[in-house]
């Protein structure tokens, strides 16, 4: 197995995991209800999806 000869300075990895951060859920408007919900999921306040009822108003929203 490969062992480094050197240790990796704090410089080069920080900028190796630059990438490695919380992304910010996209929120987009339900086009019925004006309500702000995540984009690719039903509206948790009507429960539309593409146009379809998917969800009854009955039932609590989908937590993640």
């Amino acid at each position: 197995m490969a062992v480094p000869k050197r240790r990796t300075p704090k410089a080069k990895q920080r900028s190796r995991r630059g990438h490695h951060r919380v992304a910010v859920p996209q929120l987009v408007r339900c086009k019925t209800c004006r309500a702000a919900h995540v984009n690719h999921m039903p509206c948790p306040v009507c429960g539309i999806y593409n146009g379809r009822q998917v969800l009854d108003r009955d039932e609590e929203p989908i937590e993640q």
